[in-house]
């Protein structure tokens, strides 16, 4: 079962829809109540435009846990979205099969602060692209019709405005949304070559990428003063 499971989130992530749903399907036949596999399976129908058996499923979901979040949202989506809004949705998302492989330095999940309203929000889709914008010194996030949406926070806008500035380039897709959140994938598509051994999102603070060569020399001078005092430090009892 667990080895099934694995395989349906796997073909979730690689886009590949129709088996995704096959699988899911096969979970279900299984366990008539497992929630997580019909909310994928709906999820799945929906990316293949078959919306009416999404909404279905999704209704199973809400037989079994009526208060189950993810049903309550995502029907709420297809019964706001109109033909149009659902096809234009789905033409962008379908196209989308690694988006969310994670290259280490070059890809990050942001959650965006100060966002836009409930209503604009929680319409958007798992792999819609999204617009990343340098303005008043932050980075703005919008969707394909150039709605706002929210910002990045300050310890990274700064970062990659620094970094776009300077010839770097990104992309930008809705990774997941609620009312009130919204995470994004972020991934660098082109790195500068002043920055070829800067990464766009590296695992600690890489502070050489806005010091002079004053500030960095004054940097070591103060670590080498910082190991000496190690060296000659006092115990914990002592200090006490």
């Amino acid at each position: 079962m667990t080895l099934l499971k694995d395989k349906a989130i796997q073909a979730m992530l690689l886009g590949d829809w129709k088996n995704a749903a096959s699988l899911n399907k096969t979970l279900i036949k299984e366990n008539p109540k497992d929630i997580d596999a019909l909310n994928r399976l709906a999820y799945a129908f929906t990316i293949l435009g078959k919306i009416q058996n999404a909404k279905s499923t999704y209704k199973k979901v809400l037989k079994i846990d009526v208060l189950n979040q993810i049903a309550i949202r995502n029907i709420k989506k297809l019964n706001g979205m109109g033909q149009r809004q659902i096809k234009k949705s789905l033409s962008s998302i379908k196209g989308v099969n690694n988006t969310f492989l994670e290259e280490t330095g070059k890809t990050k999940i942001i959650s965006l602060i100060n966002t836009s309203q409930p209503k604009i929000i929680s319409l958007l889709t798992t792999g819609h692209p999204l617009i990343i914008t340098v303005k008043r010194s932050k980075i703005f996030v919008q969707d394909q019709n150039k709605q706002y949406l929210g910002v990045f926070p300050d310890d990274v806008g700064k970062r990659l405005i620094k970094l776009i500035k300077g010839g770097n380039t990104y992309e930008a897709c809705v990774k997941s949304a609620t009312e009130h959140n919204v995470c994004v994938f972020v991934k660098e598509l082109k790195r500068a070559s002043k920055y070829k051994n800067q990464p766009s999102f590296p695992q600690s603070a890489d502070i050489n990428l806005n010091l002079s060569k004053n500030n960095k020399a004054r940097i070591k001078s103060y670590r080498d003063s910082a190991e000496d005092d190690d060296d000659h430090s006092d115990s914990p009892e002592e200090e006490s």
